[in-house]
């Protein structure tokens, strides 16, 4: 016996694949999309009510696609491993397509360009995480990878990783990008010890440090913008 309402058993007219066939993707609500994704929900649910209870919480909606992991999605009934997998796999290629429809746009003397760039990929992370951004001589975007995840600490971040992974991928310039996310992107005390430090290991291996981007919700510090890395804070 199945005890799952799908979609089917719904009148037509609420169906969201009928509205979709109808009407195309556009016409959909954000619950709607959810429930085609999610095709079935539970016994005393349908797959449209799971998707706005999925929705619902901590008022989060779409986003709860980003800040929840999933074992919190498996927390809701009806929502298991494999729809959470799926969920989390929606909210990272959303992501990715948002990076793609701005590669054309990143500059490397335009912070603002390289901060929209990796907004989406950073801003809602609920730890700091260190990524670094490899350009090329003509300043063409060559690749990036997370250096660390946690606190952006002096001690913690090496520069021999960060240069390794720079002559490998035969960087000429290197931008240091992390999130605050408290959604403040001001620079602590160990953000600029920690850009003074791959700055100077920089100049001895011929590869410039161009910038360090602090994104926060929406925002953005650049250090080139804002003229601190031609010295250190206090000469």
């Amino acid at each position: 016996m199945n005890l799952h309402i799908t979609m089917k058993e719904m009148p037509e007219s609420e169906q969201p694949r009928e509205k979709f066939l109808r009407y195309g993707a556009q016409a959909l609500s954000d619950a709607e999309l959810l429930a085609l994704i999610l095709r079935s929900g539970t016994k005393d649910m349908t797959a449209l009510q799971l998707a706005q209870t999925l929705l619902a919480q901590k008022d989060k909606g779409l986003m709860n696609l980003v800040y929840m992991n999933p074992q919190e999605m498996k927390e809701i009934p009806g929502i298991g491993q494999v729809k959470a997998a799926q969920l989390k796999c929606i909210a990272e290629l959303a992501g990715r397509i948002a990076k793609c429809n701005r590669l054309g746009d990143v500059r490397l003397n335009e912070p603002a360009s390289i901060a929209y760039y990796y907004m989406e990929t950073l801003r809602h992370e609920p730890k700091e995480r260190l990524l670094l951004a490899m350009f090329d001589a003509k300043s063409n975007l060559l690749g990036d990878e997370v250096v660390s995840v946690g606190t952006v600490n002096y001690s913690l971040v090496s520069p021999r990783e960060i240069f390794i992974s720079a002559l490998e991928c035969h960087a000429v310039h290197i931008v240091l990008l992390h999130n605050h996310p408290s959604g403040d992107p001001t620079p602590s005390d160990a953000d600029i010890q920690v850009t003074y430090r791959v700055m100077e290991s920089g100049r001895i291996l011929g590869i410039a440090l161009a910038d360090h981007i602090i994104i926060g919700d929406n925002r953005y510090m650049s250090f080139r913008e804002n003229g601190l890395l031609g010295q250190r804070k206090g000469t």
